[in-house]
């Protein structure tokens, strides 16, 4: 069963910075990309960056460019959001996805695996 478990969200300062985590299983799981999403209370998922899983190919949304970061770990099913100069409207739930289209979408629906979320909250 394909697993996507996100953690590392947690109640930080404003600007302050946060990494999060995503562990991808199993390994036998090979998807084209694996990104980021996050979803503020009353508001839709958006898209924040993605990585290919076999190639230095990223993309980011203009909305967090220059301040989120996105890597994959030494093994190819860790996923890691360096997030830095946090604001409060940079509170939400950050979900960890996947996806075996072969090419990397900022629409929700090109994503096909996703995880349960990782709350994160910036206080003012």
């Amino acid at each position: 069963q394909i697993q996507l478990v996100e953690s590392g969200g947690r109640l930080v300062q404003t600007g302050g910075s946060l990494t999060l985590s995503c562990t991808i299983s199993p390994l036998a799981f090979k998807p084209y990309a694996m990104g980021w999403f996050r979803q503020a209370p009353g508001k839709e998922r958006e898209f924040l960056a993605a990585v290919a899983r076999d190639s230095d190919r990223t993309v980011y949304s203009d909305l967090i460019k220059g301040q989120f970061t996105i890597y994959r770990g030494n093994a190819k099913n860790e996923l890691y959001l360096r997030m830095d100069t946090l604001q409060p409207e940079d509170t939400a739930d950050y979900y960890c996805a996947a996806t075996t289209i072969l090419d990397i979408v900022k629409e929700r629906a090109g994503w096909n695996f996703w995880g349960r979320g990782t709350r994160v909250t910036v206080s003012s």
